[in-house]
C-alpha cells in the first residue's frame, strides 16, 4: 500500500505544498508553522499555542477546550488539521460535563473558513495502492 501524509482519523484537512523547488524544506515548514500559528490564533481566538504530538507523526500546534490544531507533512506536502482533542484530560472533564457534542458542533461550523485559510489544495480522491491524488483549491475571489 502506497504512503501518504498522516493525519488524526475524522479531522478536517487543509493540505498545502513545502517545496519551493529548492532544498530548504526544514525552513520552509518552520515559515509554514508560524503561519499556522498566526493565521489560526487571529481567525479562532480561543485557540492557545499548545506543544504535543498525537501518535509519532502528528504535531499538535495550537489547542483550545474543544479541539487540536496541528500539522503532519510527509514528502513536501502538509496536512494542516482540525481534530477533536484526545487527551485524558478532555475525556475526564468530558466524564462530569459532556464536551463532544459541542465539540463536534464548533468543528462543524469553523470548518469550511478553517479550510479556506490554511488549505491551498483539495483531495481529489486515492488510488487503490493508496496514494492520494490532489487539485488546486478553488477560491472564491
Amino acid at each position: 500500500m502506497g504512503c501518504s501524509v498522516s493525519y488524526p482519523s475524522g479531522a478536517v484537512v487543509a493540505f498545502r505544498l513545502l517545496d519551493d523547488g529548492d532544498d530548504s524544506g526544514a525552513w520552509a515548514q518552520e515559515c509554514l508553522i508560524d503561519d499556522i500559528v498566526e493565521t489560526a490564533s487571529v481567525s479562532f481566538p480561543s485557540f492557545e499555542p499548545f506543544e504535543g504530538w498525537r501518535g509519532r507523526e502528528d504535531r499538535i500546534l495550537l489547542r483550545n477546550a474543544f479541539a487540536d490544531c496541528g500539522i503532519s507533512t510527509y514528502c513536501g506536502l502538509a496536512a494542516i488539521w482540525l481534530s477533536e482533542r484526545d487527551d485524558s484530560r478532555y475525556w475526564e472533564a468530558d466524564f462530569y460535563q459532556p464536551r463532544t457534542g459541542r465539540a463536534r458542533h464548533w468543528i462543524g461550523q469553523v470548518a469550511p473558513r478553517f479550510e479556506k485559510l490554511l488549505g491551498e489544495l483539495t483531495l481529489a480522491g486515492r488510488f487503490s495502492s493508496g496514494e492520494a491524488i490532489f487539485e488546486q483549491a478553488r477560491s472564491c475571489n
